[in-house]
């Protein structure tokens, strides 16, 4: 390998300098707030302090940021990674190649016209930290692709490959040698949008915005203005509801769009690559080795509308990352999964004839939600007296929330894997194959050993830490069952006959 020392693009000085100000924002815009967009009281250049101050962490940080990348150097010596960086002690990092899990690239506004890519090394020791094992801020695509041929020629691959396509060309420049597996078209980012959560996203990133000038706005004024607005009817008053939800849904879509635009999964040496986004296109690579669990989850209106997301269990990965559990495919048709993760995971039976609880065991899916609900009411019925009482309808949703996660649960096992399917309020199928779950653990209350059921709880690895699932009140027998099938083969002592000296 060559030990020549390789260095970051320029622009690296100023996206290090962006990502510092993009958390300095909201205390700056509070801060021109409070003093009223002039200074304050004070007279002369004294009013200016603070902007004063402003401007000069502004100016270290972005002479901080040039210091970053002139000191950050990387190379390639004795089958590893090495890296060298820091702003005022210089630090180095060894990283084997053996032990790289994964090269995830993004280009970014920033990387495009330049033709760059940030590249995220993880490890299968990693994950302890909040940040990525290494980050090469902004390098070349070629030298994307150079830290991809060495490691490959490390982990004694195919080394006659030419090129490794980043999936981050235009389509006019290359033909992809592998067809996509899952490719999201415009009608299903719509219907993502439309069934996701990202109408509350909405509303609670607004919520957090306001909460920012609480000291300034005036609450009470605005409170009189609501009150002299409701007077006016209940028509313009729904008016105004239909169009902030419009909104709304208009900057979901609009997320949804800019985060999953040209979503697609291929699988290419014991890989799966997912590249997306608009603005910011990301290529994630997931080694099939650490998959843990395969999840399909359905909230409610996606159940109503035939639609599921796929979602997959991955080991290692860092604490920065948003999802310990990756989505695989963000939204399918039910009926169009099975051939595609037939594909991914010819390892698993996605055909699961499921085992419903007892009957009997309905009565644990409500009992506790109206032990603490009961309290609550009557204290909320009380003291709010009489719209407090509309609080009565807990009870009854409760109950129907329970008898519907009774209806749902269940388990289907066969030799090597075992499915979970339970609810909270979307439904949730998980598949695990037998070798990758890290313990199973069967818990029996003194009610339940009375009504002759037990709760089976498995955990998988997930993240940095694990996942666990639980199949709740199923027969006792079958718990044992279950219990049995995990249990490790017991190897018999092979008796070995002594001959008998002659």
């Amino acid at each position: 390998m060559s030990k020549e020392k390789f260095t970051l693009h320029p622009i690296s000085a100023v996206i290090n300098f962006v990502k510092v100000l993009k958390e300095m924002i909201v205390p700056l815009v509070v801060v021109i707030a409070v003093n009223g967009f002039g200074g304050g009281d004070s007279e002369g250049w004294t009013s200016y302090i603070i902007y004063i101050i402003y401007a000069v962490l502004l100016i270290a940080m972005l002479v901080s940021g040039i210091i970053k990348w002139k000191r950050f150097r990387y190379w390639f010596e004795e089958e590893e990674l090495r890296i060298e960086y820091g702003l005022f002690v210089k630090k180095k990092r060894y990283i084997p190649f053996e032990r790289i899990q994964s090269l995830n690239y993004t280009e970014g506004i920033f990387h495009r016209p330049f033709g760059l890519v940030k590249v995220k090394v993880e490890t299968a020791g990693g994950g302890a930290t909040k940040e990525a094992d290494a980050e090469l801020t902004a390098i070349s695509k070629e030298a994307a692709e150079q830290i991809k041929k060495e490691m490959n020629l490390a982990k004694n691959k195919e080394s006659e490959i030419d090129s490794i396509d980043l999936s981050f060309d235009s389509e006019e420049q290359v033909v992809e040698q592998i067809q996509p597996l899952f490719r999201m078209s415009q009608k299903d980012l719509l219907i993502l949008a439309s069934t996701s959560g990202g109408v509350g996203v909405f509303f609670s990133g607004l919520a957090v915005f306001v909460s920012q000038f609480s000291e300034v706005i005036p609450y009470e004024t605005i409170y009189n203005e609501v009150i002299m607005f409701i007077r006016f009817g209940a028509l313009l008053i729904a008016l105004v509801v239909f169009f902030v939800l419009l909104v709304a849904w208009i900057v979901s879509v609009a997320l949804t769009f800019i985060n999953y635009y040209e979503f697609t999964i291929r699988v290419e040496d014991e890989e799966i690559i997912i590249t997306r986004g608009l603005l910011e296109k990301k290529k994630i690579t997931i080694p099939l080795s650490r998959i843990q669990g395969v999840r399909i989850v359905e909230n409610p209106l996606r159940q109503l509308t035939g639609h599921a997301t796929v979602i997959v269990d991955s080991a290692g990965g860092s604490l920065a990352e948003k999802d310990e559990k990756i989505r695989l495919i963000p939204l399918i048709k039910k009926d169009q999964i099975n051939p595609i993760l037939v594909q991914i995971f010819p390892n698993y039976e996605f055909g699961a004839n499921f085992t419903r609880v007892p009957k009997r065991s309905r009565k644990f899916f409500y009992r506790l939600d109206f032990l603490w609900l009961i309290p609550v009411v009557a204290v909320v019925s009380y003291f709010f007296f009489p719209f407090g009482l509309f609080s009565l309808l807990l009870l009854p949703l409760s109950f129907l929330l329970g008898a519907w996660q009774h209806k749902t649960a269940g388990y289907w096992l066969d030799e090597k894997q075992l499915v979970v399917q339970y609810r909270l309020f979307s439904r949730v199928s998980l598949w695990m194959e037998k070798k990758r779950i890290q313990a199973m653990t069967e818990r029996t209350t003194y009610f339940q050993k009375k009504a002759e059921v037990s709760s089976i709880i498995t955990t998988i690895k997930s993240g940095v830490s694990g996942s666990a699932a639980t199949i709740p009140h199923i027969e006792k027998a079958d718990a044992e069952k279950l219990m049995e099938w995990y249990e490790p083969a017991r190897i018999e002592p092979i008796e070995i006959e002594k001959e008998q000296p002659l």
